[in-house]
């Protein structure tokens, strides 16, 4: 699966450029990252992709040496149940 990756927002396009998986997030404090919406088309729903895509901000904002918040809650409870392998 090939994200498609911006600054601030990381989605999946279909074949007409659709939007179809998304999570968005911003930098609130110096360092401090909220994940603050995910979107996965009904199309593609329970087959993981909203998981992949907060693994996927995860992954970025580390990278970037931030530290991750979340007022999504679908990613809110993500973190929480993943809590020990995103340290």
């Amino acid at each position: 699966m090939d994200f498609i990756k911006e600054k601030n927002r990381i989605f999946l396009e279909d074949e007409n450029a659709k939007i179809i998986a998304e999570i968005e997030f911003e930098e609130i404090e110096k360092g401090i990252f909220n994940i603050y919406h995910t979107f996965v088309d009904e199309s593609l729903r329970g087959k993981g992709i909203a998981s992949k895509l907060v693994q996927e901000a995860v992954n970025e904002i580390k990278a970037r040496n931030g530290t991750v918040q979340a007022t999504c809650s679908y990613a809110k409870k993500w973190l929480e149940k993943n809590r020990d392998n995103n340290k």
